[in-house]
């Protein structure tokens, strides 16, 4: 593909261009599958050119399993589900080395986490020690079994359901796992056209069974990359550092968000403000993407739990307190 040269250090028009077209190629693929869930679909496509994971916290039947394959065979990647339950060992997620009598030598069997997009159903529903192991595979991007470490493939997106509903036999996240979620969505109800139209839909047959490929993995990974260079006006890139901050000297929060907060936040606008087309992010983007990045790290206080009070709405109120960065 060729692309216009630009200024070093900037990303070129042409990688804009691309980065907004296969978003639109990505969303209208998806959207084939998910009905009315536009910004949901974009704000899991700004996962996927961060290379971040996403925390999917919904109730049963609103179309996280098909959100993810829908992704996966959007870029024509390898998908694997794993169902966490109480009794799913490291092992069995990670992969095994075992003996192989016919070649006389150990050889690795890798596990359902050896793919490119995982499907982590009903993570909370795992110990704690099998959420360790997913830990490491979410951060490092690789595996350690008996010693010998295994990289995983790229891209590698793990997207996590957890019904915040039944938590009877359950094991909430660790914070250090919430923190590493680049994303938590929420994709919630249809409304009664779009419920309609799924029916519709699916009458004769299911569409994810014709969903084909709109963007290469590599060519992703090439825009994920090119990302990087999106210009962040250093008044901008304060202003995302002061909302992090803020929560952290809210006596609301018992914990506030943490600097890989605030790194987060930086990324997703930059991804936000290029699948808008857009080559420099503005405060919007920042104030469009907190609402998703920052609450699933922060604790309420005792006292706000006890007032009734929710973490999305502290936050919308701190959102509206710091002061926004006006050009001069």
């Amino acid at each position: 593909m060729t692309t216009t040269e630009s200024a070093p250090g900037r990303l070129s028009p042409g990688d804009v261009e691309a980065i907004r077209d296969s978003a639109e190629r990505m969303l209208a693929n998806i959207e084939r599958v998910i009905v009315g869930k536009a910004e949901v679909v974009r704000l899991a496509l700004v996962a996927l050119l961060c290379e971040g994971h996403i925390l999917l916290e919904d109730v049963p039947g609103t179309g996280k399993t098909t959100l993810a394959r829908a992704i996966a065979r959007s870029l024509g990647c390898n998908f694997r589900r794993i169902q966490f339950t109480p009794d799913l060992m490291p092992s069995d997620i990670t992969g095994i080395n075992y003996y192989n009598q016919k070649l006389g030598e150990f050889a690795f069997r890798e596990g359902p986490l050896v793919a490119q997009v995982v499907l982590a159903d009903e993570i909370n529903r795992a110990t704690p020690r099998t959420q360790a192991a997913l830990l490491e595979a979410m951060e490092e991007r690789q595996l350690t079994v008996e010693g010998i470490t295994t990289r995983l493939p790229r891209p590698f997106l793990v997207l996590a359901t957890q019904n915040p509903i039944e938590l009877e036999g359950t094991f909430p996240l660790p914070e250090a796992q919430l923190d590493r979620f680049l994303l938590r969505l929420k994709i919630g109800y249809p409304n009664e056209d779009g419920e309609d139209e799924i029916l519709a839909r699916l009458e004769s047959r299911n569409p994810l069974d014709s969903l084909q490929p709109v963007i290469e993995a590599a060519e992703l990974l090439r825009l994920a990359s090119a990302l990087n260079q999106l210009h962040v006006d250093a008044a901008v890139r304060r202003y995302a550092v002061r909302l992090v901050r803020e929560t952290r000297t809210d006596p609301a929060f018992e914990l506030g968000a943490s600097p890989r907060a605030s790194l987060a936040l930086f990324r997703t606008a930059r991804a936000y403000a290029a699948i808008s087309g857009r080559d420099y992010v503005l405060p919007d983007d920042i104030k469009a993407m907190a609402p998703h990045v920052i609450p699933h790290r922060l604790i309420l206080s005792s006292q706000s739990r006890l007032r009734g009070r929710e973490v999305d709405e502290i936050l919308a109120d701190i959102v509206k307190r710091v002061p926004v960065p006006v050009e001069a």
